[in-house]
């Protein structure tokens, strides 16, 4: 093999599954040149990768950008169909997986795992070039046709769990949101030692009341387009409002008190449900911008809701389908619309309007 036409990366050998595969460090410049895509012609059944979502790309570029000194992306998995050749600095023990891999030129490199990270990394290097030398691991098989190539993607997304909203706020130390949502969780009466910071659902025997991924979208509802000065300002804002709040629902309080259980509270009450807390949440905004001075007194009227599942009268085809939650913007809308009744504010024209279709498909039923 002509060395002038060979790539040539440091590498690492290993065995898996009997074959042979290689892990190496490449810059990141590199990514783009090498690994190409362009099977977005070809029918699903003889690619080898699913075709890019080009509406990740940008945020995933933004993401490496604006993160230049702390992003984190792992590793890009990728076939190769051509001349391989490793050669080993020694023939024995660690000498014999360390060396060099040496890929003819002519070679076809065929992303397995990471083209939406490949697309990114291109974008962001045209953004900041500094990024072209800095390196991301590269993990190296020998190519074995189509169908191999096919099988590896499936396999290596067989058993990919997504991780829960949850978790992803609580351990998100970049998004402003979040750390009001951990914040509030942790210090507001209302919510303290009620709420699961992991899960996005709460089992029936469950000793929690709330999700945090349910506070992170109540108190974005919250704060849409409110002039807050800072993070912290927001975290205490939130904190004042969810414990007002809380003073008026009753099985809030008794929960805390051990009187009830959660899962009592979750199976018969509608307030403990996220679009109870998120409808709360765009109440609030509302009252936080029309009545800066009294929103306090007008969330009195919380304890006159009757929020029991029974009362079908109030909440089916409006938060309920068939006796079941619905978290439908709609739904939303709706249940937004009985509490601004209950405690005297007027709604939106599109909350009117969603209010009179609901009542006139009450009134043909």
């Amino acid at each position: 093999m002509d060395t002038s036409f060979e790539y040539i990366f440091p590498a690492i050998r290993g065995i898996q599954a009997g074959r042979e595969y290689y892990v190496s460090m490449c810059p990141l410049k590199l990514i783009p040149r090498i690994f190409l895509f362009d099977e977005e012609e070809l029918v699903p059944e003889l690619r080898a990768q699913r075709i890019l979502n080009n509406s990740r790309i940008p945020q995933l570029a933004r993401y490496i950008v604006e993160n230049e000194d702390n992003y984190v992306f792992s590793s890009i998995t990728a076939s190769i169909d051509g001349d391989v050749h490793f050669e080993a600095l020694g023939d024995k023990g660690e000498a014999s997986r360390v060396g060099s891999l040496k890929i003819d030129m002519n070679s076809q490199f065929i992303i397995n795992d990471g083209q939406h990270r490949r697309a990114a990394i291109e974008e962001a290097i045209k953004a900041n070039p500094k990024l072209g030398d800095e390196t991301i691991s590269v993990v190296f098989f020998v190519d074995r046709g189509l169908q191999r190539c096919q099988q590896m993607f499936a396999d290596l997304n067989l058993n990919q769990v997504k991780t829960s909203r949850s978790i992803g706020i609580l351990y998100d130390h970049r998004d402003d949101r979040a750390q009001v949502a951990k914040r509030v969780a942790i210090q507001s009466n209302a919510f303290n030692g009620l709420v699961e910071m992991e899960r996005n659902s709460l089992s029936p025997r469950s000793r929690k009341l709330f999700t945090l991924s349910a506070i992170y979208q109540a108190n974005t509802a919250l704060l849409q387009d409110l002039e807050v000065d800072s993070q912290e300002a927001a975290g205490t804002l939130c904190i004042e409002f969810w414990d007002e709040v809380s003073k008026h629902i009753e099985e809030w309080q008794k929960v805390r008190e051990l009187k009830i259980t959660s899962g009592e509270t979750r199976q018969d009450y509608i307030h403990s449900h996220a679009i109870a807390l998120q409808s709360l949440g765009i109440v609030g905004n509302r009252l936080l911008k029309r009545k800066p001075k009294s929103w306090q007194r007008y969330l009195k009227d919380l304890s006159s809701i009757d929020w029991r599942r029974d009362n079908a009268k109030e909440w089916e085809g409006r938060t309920m389908i068939g006796g079941r939650i619905s978290k439908a913007s709609h739904n939303i809308t709706l249940t937004v619309n009985l509490i601004k009744q209950k405690i005297g504010l007027d709604l939106s024209p599109e909350e009117l309007r969603a209010e009179e279709a609901y009542q006139r498909g009450n009134n043909e039923n």
